[in-house]
């Protein structure tokens, strides 16, 4: 697979997390989620979940496994957030390593194929995700609301190089909500 294809999310949902519906979910014949925590899920400096990710959690869990694998090692911050979503967590990832990202979906017991990695970064969580043969969405960041103003240069940097690799960052398949 040429880098422009690992690069290449399989939906992008050009929103937060908290619009990937359970209908979505469904259309795209997923039965796991691997997700991101930091800006994926929460604020890089927040320490717990928000009510509404609470709710989504919860919403998405009646028909959906889901696993926490994170690239930070704070135990206490994503343990804390693990443990308040309810959800199982791996830490230390090293994404784009799949060795870790390989651990959650052998626990989930399902195919790889039917397993989305849920991500806002293109070179950690979407690289991962490809490389492991995983279905790939891409979200928006989650940001502090005195960052959200700023730009997110990171993400900003990935997109550009991406694009001048090749990769459009456009979705391969639309969702419908």
């Amino acid at each position: 697979m040429a880098w422009n294809e690992y690069l290449q999310p399989d939906l992008n949902l050009q929103s937060s997390i908290l619009s990937l519906t359970p209908d979505i979910i469904k259309q795209h014949q997923l039965k796991g989620l691997v997700l991101d925590v930091d800006e994926t899920l929460v604020p890089t400096k927040t320490t717990s979940a928000s009510p509404e990710l609470r709710e989504w959690v919860k919403s998405i869990s009646d028909t959906t496994k889901l696993w926490l694998v994170s690239n930070n090692l704070s135990d206490v911050r994503i343990g804390g957030i693990a443990r308040s979503l309810d959800l199982p967590y791996i830490l230390g990832a090293v994404k784009p390593s799949v060795r870790k990202l390989r651990q959650a979906v052998t626990a989930m017991d399902l195919p790889v194929a039917q397993i989305a990695m849920v991500g806002d970064r293109l070179f950690t969580d979407v690289i991962a995700g490809n490389r492991l043969g995983m279905f790939t969405i891409l979200v928006d960041p989650m940001l502090d609301p005195g960052e959200a103003v700023r730009s997110y240069p990171v993400r900003n940097f990935e997109v550009l190089v991406s694009k001048f690799l090749g990769a459009t960052i456009v979705a391969k398949q639309k969702a419908t909500k």
